[in-house]
């Protein structure tokens, strides 16, 4: 008798439709599982086994075959337990159930007949929920799916509750989920960082444009913690922004809080990272610092120290907002598009221009050091910060408090909206011809921009990279155009893209 169940694998961030077949014969008893199963699939079998028995029924004797149609994708992952389990069941006529295609089944089995929650659940719900199909899913994946909004999700917590919503005896009911917020207010506040008004500045038009960042400063200056505070004076993630991010963490091997729904992520890989780890990759490929970061921040602690070869990676992410992860089988494409921040020391020891310290690093040390980093990456970063040391007045406990991240994330939405309104993107997104109409400054910073280049020595990618920033210092002052004092500011805000 054959029996079949609607299903969903995981391939990258998208869930192709998997239909489980499950075939029962008379002969010598196997159990034979095909259709590109890895060894994770392939090992159902036993967890199938155990707990049809520890669930109170009887496992079949006699040739059984499952197929996981269509052949040509990998397969991978407990998800398919719960599917092949009720395909048994039912070809054997141990639970009734009519030919139903409106449903789809996912879950990893114990041996107890338990339901365990698997990777990948929200990209399933959303496809689940473009088909118009109701998803049955463990307890612990509920809450996650219900994030796609629009999708009819049961949640069970075994093999037993699925059996008798089946068979009519007792239906699963409907899970609702519950009612998840931006939770920005767990980031740290700004207030906390005093002084720095010239590095405060920077990071705000940084947030206005989703312009990328260096802060170099000595030890202790307060790099980590502006970069820390970024993501609180951001605006909070749409539904489509919101759905992309959760979708990358659900594929990942930490899983998606659903808590954390509509926040945006910081990611702060040690420097010891692979590129591997940073990009993504595996044999099948999984999704690295930076797609874990998509609409949120990837912030890069001690830049220097980070391999170059690893540094390298970055280049495409950073200009096209995807990574093509290739494999020798198959290849799967991640979203990436991050706001980069970085933070690296003057030189070796760190102290180098710090009235405080005594450097006694050699120009070439310094030159060496500063040479890890490509000319190539450091052109595609749009402010090169430099944070001093703050006075010691600064820091006593009775010391004013810096301005609050809520007024400053007001000004920085109030920005955006005029950015979304003029172009449909941000001012760093800007291309080609869009920056010709958006970003051309008046004649004294047309003038301004050209006397730099042939001083400093910037690249066209730099002199882009300047006229996009100076269109945002200009929104940030709700000017129509582009001046020559917004013009001079992101000059002056690429302090190493310079030959003098």
């Amino acid at each position: 008798m054959l029996a079949t169940f609607l299903s969903r694998a995981g391939v990258g961030v998208h869930a192709p439709e998997v239909t489980v077949e499950v075939h029962t014969g008379g002969g010598l008893a196997k159990f034979l599982l095909v259709g590109l199963p890895e060894a994770v699939v392939r090992e159902s079998r036993e967890r199938v086994r155990s707990a049809l028995k520890n669930s109170g029924f009887s496992f079949p004797q006699g040739r059984l075959t499952v197929n996981l149609a269509p052949a040509d994708i990998p397969k991978e992952g407990g998800r398919f337990d719960l599917p092949i389990a009720l395909g048994i069941l039912s070809a054997v006529g141990a639970i009734s159930v009519d030919s139903d295609d409106s449903t789809e089944y996912y879950g990893e089995l114990g041996l107890g007949g338990d339901l365990r929650p698997f990777r990948g659940a929200l990209p399933a719900a959303v496809k689940c929920r473009d088909a118009n199909r109701t998803m049955v899913l463990p307890r612990a994946n509920a809450d996650e799916a219900v994030l796609a909004d629009g999708v009819r999700v049961l949640a069970a917590d075994n093999l037993a509750q699925v059996c008798a919503h089946i068979s009519g005896l007792e239906r699963l009911p409907v899970h609702n989920g519950c009612g998840y917020g931006s939770d920005n207010g767990r980031y740290p506040d700004l207030a906390d960082v005093r002084g720095q008004q010239h590095a405060r500045r920077a990071l705000e038009i940084a947030a206005t444009g989703g312009h990328s960042v260096l802060f170099i400063g000595p030890p202790g200056t307060g790099k980590s913690m502006l970069a820390s505070r970024l993501p609180g004076i951001l605006p909070a993630m749409n539904a489509t922004e919101a759905l992309e991010t959760a979708a990358v963490a659900s594929i990942s091997p930490e899983g998606f809080d659903p808590s954390r729904w509509l926040s945006r992520p910081f990611r702060s890989p040690h420097h010891s990272a692979s590129g591997a780890a940073l990009v993504g990759g595996g044999a099948s490929p999984r999704p690295g610092e930076i797609s874990l970061a998509h609409n949120g921040v990837l912030f890069l602690d001690e830049l220097p120290e980070f391999k170059r070869s690893v540094l390298e990676v970055l280049r495409q992410p950073l200009e096209e907002g995807t990574v093509m992860i290739a494999r020798a089988a198959r290849k799967s494409a991640f979203p990436c598009r991050f706001q980069l921040v970085a933070a690296m020391n003057p030189c070796p020891c760190g102290y180098l221009g710090d009235p405080q310290g005594e450097c006694n690093c050699s120009l070439d040390r310094v030159q060496a050091y500063r040479n890890r980093i490509s000319g190539p990456l450091l052109d595609r970063i749009d402010l090169h910060v430099e944070v001093p040391r703050p006075g010691k007045e600064l820091l006593r406990p009775d010391a004013s408090p810096g301005e609050a991240s809520a007024d400053v994330a007001a000004r920085v939405e109030a920005a955006r909206r005029a950015q979304l309104a003029r172009g449909g993107c941000l001012n760093a997104s800007l291309q080609g011809d869009a920056i010709n109409a958006m970003c051309q400054p008046d004649p004294e910073g047309m003038d301004l921009l050209e006397q730099a280049m042939e001083t400093f020595g910037l690249s066209a990618r730099a002199y882009q990279r300047v006229l996009r920033v100076a269109r945002t210092i200009a929104d940030m002052d709700s000017a129509g155009a582009v001046q020559a004092r917004h013009v001079g500011e992101a000059i002056a805000l690429r302090r190493l893209d310079r030959r003098v």
